[in-house]
């Protein structure tokens, strides 16, 4: 199976950034890409709440999930919006970080809300309170698809590979990890830990990323793709584009039949 990562430098106006994530989408669909990958906050990158109140939809009403989907029905592709900022009912007034799987009918297959707030303190002048504007998800999503089961999970839940456990344990292949990662973070730990997350589940790992400098911070670019064995398949580097991937997906199989890691697990008490 032939699967693109869009690697998008996403604005804070979703209606201008509608129209290049769909060129990419045009231009990996004619490689042969049958599913296609964008990254996090597809529609929208700021640290502005003002902003994004002012220029964000509930998923009712949003631009881009609309035209995304219709996009996925006249291609006939899975689609993998990495995630979309989305106005809820929150009584805070918080947004939603919420990723969606578009079958090739145009449906929405399924739906994730990230779980994990990234609220770091990196330096005296970086630190980001995710959780000041956006309201966490509570539950993990593993969807069916033809060519595969597939985990969604959105950037910072990178850190927590329990999650990435309990999604291969229940049956998932693939893991999305759509991602707008920090420059330093990207530096350090980027490649290390979706690598750790593929080796320790036996699945691809597929990560379309944001890339560059966006209005109030920057991203780290790097999309990759990792395989169950933990080899580096893709890395998009730091320009925006698609990246393409070819998918043997009897390769889960082979790496847990040599590493059966996840039928071991035995409890143990505490210290």
């Amino acid at each position: 199976m032939k699967v693109a990562l869009l690697q998008l430098n996403s604005g804070d106006d979703p209606a201008e950034n509608l129209p290049v994530t769909q060129q990419l989408i045009e231009r990996a669909h004619g490689s042969g890409a049958e599913f296609i990958l964008t990254p996090e906050v597809t529609n929208c990158v700021s640290t502005s709440r003002a902003r994004q109140t002012d220029v964000l939809s509930s998923e009712q009403h949003d631009l881009t999930l609309s035209a995304l989907r219709e996009d996925a029905a006249r291609l006939g592709i899975w689609l993998l919006i990495g995630s979309l900022a989305l106005k809820t009912d929150d009584p805070d007034g918080r947004f939603a970080n919420r990723s969606f799987l578009i079958s090739p009918t145009g449906d929405i297959a399924t739906r994730y809300d990230k779980i994990h707030m990234f609220d770091v303190q990196l330096s005296k002048d970086e630190s980001y309170q995710e959780s000041k504007g956006y309201r966490p998800g509570q539950s993990a999503t593993l969807a069916v698809t033809p060519f595969g089961r597939v985990g969604m999970t959105i950037c910072y839940d990178i850190r927590f590979p329990h999650l990435y456990r309990t999604l291969a344990q229940a049956g998932a292949q693939i893991i999305t990890v759509p991602s707008a990662f920090s420059p330093v973070t990207g530096a350090a730990h980027w490649e290390t830990l979706l690598r750790a997350r593929a080796i320790e589940t036996g699945c691809f790992v597929l990560a379309p990323a944001q890339i560059g400098q966006h209005k109030g911070r920057k991203t780290y670019g790097h999309s990759m793709a990792i395989s169950p064995w933990g080899d580096v398949l893709a890395d998009a580097g730091t320009e925006t584009g698609v990246t393409l991937i070819d998918l043997d997906m009897e390769d889960v199989a082979k790496a847990r039949k040599r590493i059966p890691s996840l039928t071991h697990d035995r409890s143990f008490e505490g210290p």
